[in-house]
């Protein structure tokens, strides 16, 4: 009995009839709400364990960019360490967590989109669909090019340093700092996709995008400048380029909808002040 009272915590199964427009009681989303939360947190703590498990490649994984960058340093520039008692602890607990919230993000990200569905318009789901699709890919695009750029950026900010001055490298900070890094990179490719849902929601139009543009740029790379940790024109660069691409493929798509748009309805951009066709 125990057993399977444990098990209905992790079940959604409204108890009372859903409406015919897919109306819940209070209790039921809250009783959905329970179960997801408690299926995220077992397959986080699961992963957690696992991770654990593997430590040793996912800490050379972390480790390889700082290592890059010090080999290209003076020797004894640069030395990794730890600090206090429990350094060690802290640095096997971050990163298993690091890695637990990366390698579940399909699972939680798919909990909640799970959640809200119901709630959403046939519209709105087709377009929520297509989001989901281009955003996850785009992301890891922007992780992976986070990670390749960090040995160069390593290098500046640790070159930085008078000669004679040696740089300890506390690794728990060097994680927040690589996490930071890889985030931000992944979230700035995020952008182009935020501009497209705007113009699919009727905010922007693809014409003020273009007559726009040139401060656009500008702006993707002041952007670019402040976001990347190091502040070196390298990878200053290599996050700002794939940006500025990114926004033209934007901006292009948001032309064809607007095309579409007025072709299937011819009056859909006039002001209330202007005459139709008809």
């Amino acid at each position: 009995m125990k057993v399977l009272g444990l098990t209905r915590l992790f079940s959604a199964r409204p108890a009372h009839p859903v409406g015919p427009d897919g109306r819940m009681a209070l209790s039921d989303h809250l009783r959905e709400l329970r179960a997801r939360v408690l299926r995220v947190a077992l397959v986080f703590i699961l992963a957690i364990g696992l991770a654990l498990y593997f430590f040793d490649p996912l800490y050379d994984l972390v480790y390889g960019p700082y290592e890059a960058a010090a080999e290209r340093l003076a020797e004894g520039s640069t030395i990794a360490t730890t600090s206090g008692a429990g350094g060690g602890l802290m640095l096997y607990l971050k990163l298993s967590g690091f890695t637990a919230i990366v390698a579940t993000a399909p699972y939680w990200l798919y909990q909640i989109w799970a959640f809200i569905l119901p709630g959403l318009h046939a519209h709105e789901r087709k377009w929520t669909r297509v989001f989901v699709l281009v955003a996850g890919p785009l992301f890891l695009v922007g992780v992976v090019l986070g990670y390749v750029t960090l040995p160069k950026g390593l290098e500046v900010l640790i070159g930085l340093n008078p000669d004679g001055v040696t740089n300890l490298v506390d690794f728990n900070e060097y994680l927040q700092f690589f996490t930071r890094t890889l985030l931000v990179f992944g979230l700035a490719f995020e952008i182009p996709v935020f501009v497209v849902m705007l113009n699919l929601a009727g905010v922007v139009s693809g014409k003020s995008l273009g007559a726009h543009r040139p401060w656009i740029i500008v702006g993707i790379f002041v952007f670019a400048a402040v976001a990347t940790p190091s502040a070196d024109p390298f990878t200053m660069t290599f996050m700002a380029v794939p940006m500025v691409l990114l926004y033209f493929v934007s901006e292009l798509i948001a032309r064809a909808h607007d095309r579409r748009k007025a072709r299937s309805n011819p009056n859909a951009g006039l002001s209330p002040d202007e005459l139709s066709t008809i």
